[in-house]
Parts: structure tokens; sequence; C-alpha cells
């Protein structure tokens, strides 16, 4: 018996590597594929979301918008048909949290600077303060690559308005004077404009699962096309 086993023990080698390169694929090809979600209004916790909206349960966008980057140029929607994009809240001045999603995302456009389809959009909620010329010197100071990412200000209502009803990225209050209760999310937006997944912007590890979940949206897209 022995010296059976000891003849065919080259051959059980193979069998049983063959069987798990069979069962790799298999499993590879059942495998369910990894969707994001597709996040609605009344997918959010209330908080973020403004109160004409917290019903909505399907078919939000993000609305149309005409700001004023760094550069001085007008950026609208049009200038991110057909991109997976990551957007913020933040100003310039801010000596908390800002600094740090500033520098993930400056860490996000360094990892990606290569991929033409991704691109980044800052919004500042002090207007007042966050000028033109104010942005630019940020931006400077930052190593912003207009090409990828464009620092934008703008009317107060609009920006204050595109957080609370669009992004869902600020405290519903109604929209005053007063400074906006802005969140510290990063949001990743797909190419129909739709809110894909919200990503702490202070967290190291919540920066890793964005750019995973970008591959992810970027393997959809595809397969859609």
């Amino acid at each position: 018996m022995l010296r059976f086993f000891s003849r065919y023990k080259f051959f059980a080698v193979v069998l049983l590597m063959v069987s798990a390169i069979i069962v790799t694929i298999f499993y590879n090809i059942l495998k369910p594929t990894p969707i994001l979600p597709v996040y609605q209004p009344a997918d959010v916790s209330i908080e973020l979301v403004d109160s004409t909206l917290q019903h909505v349960k399907k078919y939000h966008t993000i609305a149309n918008f005409e700001l004023t980057n760094q550069k001085g140029e007008t950026v609208t929607q049009a200038d991110y048909a057909d991109k997976i994009y990551v957007a913020d809240f933040f100003f310039t001045t801010c000596q908390t949290i800002c600094p740090i999603m500033t520098d993930h995302m400056v860490e996000i456009q360094e990892r990606l600077q290569s991929d033409s389809e991704i691109l980044l959009l800052s919004h500042t909620v002090t207007p007042e303060i966050d000028s033109v010329a104010q942005l630019k010197r940020y931006a400077e100071e930052k190593g912003v690559d207009p090409s990828k990412w464009n620092l934008v200000t703008g009317d107060k209502e609009q920006i204050y308005n595109l957080a609370r009803k669009s992004y869902l990225a600020a405290k519903d209050v109604p929209y005053s004077e007063h400074d906006l209760i802005h969140t510290e999310n990063f949001v990743l937006v797909d190419k129909q404009r739709r809110i894909r997944g919200f990503y702490d912007g202070t967290d190291p590890q919540a920066i890793e699962q964005l750019l995973r979940d970008i591959t992810i949206l970027k393997r959809e897209d595809n397969r859609e096309n």
C-alpha cells in the first residue's frame, strides 16, 4: 500500500494543485462584484439633511452650481461632467480640522495624479474671507494642482445650500449670515452626480477606504460602458 502511494505521490500533488486552481477560478467567477451604495437624503442622519429633503428616497443628485476657483475662473458642473470627484467644505483660516482635511486632499491628489477620471473640489464656507487671491495663496502653499483640484468661492447662500441640500455635508440649520456648521466629510460623487460615499476627512483609514471605493466605482463605470 505504501509503495502504491509512493508511486502516485507526484500525480496526487499535481491533482491537488489543479483542484486548488479550479476552486479559485470558480470562487472569483461566483464572488459578488462589490458595488457602492447610492446615497439618498433619507439614508443619511437627519441632522445632516435639510428639512425639505428628509423624505427623499431616490433620484438625489448634486445641484448645478457656478463658483469661482483659485485662478479666478468660473467653475460649474460642466467642468466635472463625466468625472468622478471628491468634494469637501473648508475655510483657509480654520485651525482645527481643515488643515488635516486639506493634507489628506493633497495626499489623494498625489496618489491619483495621473488618473484623469478623478477630480477634487473644495468649497470655502467663508467666501467673505476666502477671496480668489486668498484661495490662490492657500493653493500655492499647499501644492494644489489647478488641473486636478479646484478651491472655490462665490455666493455664500449658494455654497451653504450646496452643503446642506446637495452634498449633505453640513448640519441642518436655516441659512443665515452666521458660519456654516460643516462636517469633516469627504463626499464621493459619481459621473451621474450621485453621492456614493461619505468619509471622515481627518481619518487616514477613511482616506484609504475612499481610495479603494474610487477603484470600485471606476470598475462599475467600466462595466456599464
